[in-house]
């Protein structure tokens, strides 16, 4: 009898570890999408104009010209890309000097 208490703990301590994992994965899905609608309405702000945007491993310079509920489309050079709202950590108006010239050199 003895033996079967520590394999009986141990299933209940896996069965609660399972059950509590899958309520914070329902928490970040719940929070990631609510992250997306506010990135959304922020990035709104920047159609038409000439902006920088940080993923998490580049950043990419152009014209956004169109924001939808999952990503946004950007223009440079001629290009079309698009970008979904899970890769975008920051979105930047392109800095100018006093001039309104771009500046040449970008340091964050």
């Amino acid at each position: 009898m003895a033996p079967y208490i520590p394999i009986f703990l141990m299933l209940v301590i896996i069965l609660i570890t399972q059950r509590n994992e899958k309520i914070t994965i329902k928490n970040i899905i719940k929070k990631r999408q609510s992250e997306d609608k506010k990135m959304y309405e922020l990035a709104q702000n920047f159609i038409e104009k000439e902006c920088i945007i940080y993923t998490f491993n580049s950043q990419i310079t152009g014209v956004i010209k169109q924001v939808n509920e999952g990503g946004i489309l950007i223009e440079n050079s001629g290009n079309t890309e698009a970008l979904n709202f899970d890769f975008i950590v920051r979105i930047r108006e392109y800095p100018r000097n006093k001039n309104g010239k771009k500046k040449s050199v970008v340091i964050d």
